[in-house]
């Protein structure tokens, strides 16, 4: 596949690629309020559906920085498209019973505020960029929801009990790196 060839006929692909990942979202909403039940037919359905959403960040990402198609637009969609995707997986999985509330709270208020704080340094004129921890919380969040959306044993991996414990300590390293963004903020208002 000749991607230069792709990118230069089409270069709004990075950010079509982003709302691609916002499609994902009603459809897992929809599966799951159509068949409250989470079955092992729509739990495999909305893990895949999910899977492939949260892969399409790193493709995205990829290919807007390779072939310098990073755009305001792209700045606005692809955290948004993060955010909402992960906050409907896990409010779709509390009625199910596979996640606690209180988690789904803390992991979504520290997504509020760490936009609230780039939004507040943006205005400042300051960039906060990804950090290394937010890119590990992003990945032990993709895999602890893959697995709590799948729910049913895999091969010889009982997915609920891994998606629990990949969850927990995705919500230290969330609030881990949400400190590090303050605390990169706090240095950069100094400077």
């Amino acid at each position: 596949m000749d991607w230069n060839k792709i990118v230069q006929e089409h270069p709004a692909l990075p950010n079509i690629i982003t709302m691609t990942r916002l499609l994902a979202v009603p459809v897992i909403i929809i599966l799951f309020t159509i068949y409250n039940d989470g079955g092992p037919c729509v739990s495999a359905i909305c893990a895949t559906v999910y899977l492939i959403a949260a892969l399409t960040d790193l493709l995205d990402g990829h290919l807007a920085r390779k072939y310098n198609l990073v755009s305001t637009l792209g700045k606005f969609l692809d955290p948004l498209a993060d955010k909402l995707l992960v906050s409907a997986a896990l409010i779709m999985l509390i009625p199910l019973g596979r996640v606690e509330a209180w988690v789904v709270f803390l992991i979504i208020a520290r997504e509020t505020a760490v936009t609230g704080l780039r939004a507040i340094a943006a205005e400042r004129g300051l960039v906060i960029d990804a950090s290394a921890g937010g890119k590990r919380k992003t990945l032990a969040q993709n895999i602890a929801l893959f697995c709590l959306l799948w729910h049913f044993p895999l091969l010889w991996a009982d997915t609920a009990a891994v998606g629990t414990v990949i969850l927990y300590l995705a919500l230290v390293i969330t609030y881990w790196s949400g400190a590090q963004y303050f605390i990169g903020f706090m240095k950069a208002s100094k400077d």
